[in-house]
């Protein structure tokens, strides 16, 4: 998976995190999630915050 990834990451991150509600996470919790899945291979230094925006929203989807 790589950053632009947006829906497969916010999938993958409501599985991860089920108790966790994605309104409420910080950008930097976000980045280290993100970085940590198990399919996640992609540069951690080319995130920013659009792209944290867009994977938070699109978690807040699938939830």
């Amino acid at each position: 998976m790589k950053w632009t990834d947006v829906r497969l990451i916010a999938i993958e991150l409501a599985e991860a995190h089920p108790e966790v509600d994605p309104r409420y996470v910080r950008f930097t919790d976000l980045h280290k999630w993100v970085t940590e899945l198990e399919d996640f291979d992609d540069d951690p230094k080319h995130s920013g915050e659009k792209i944290l925006e867009a994977i938070q929203m699109m978690w807040i989807d699938e939830v």
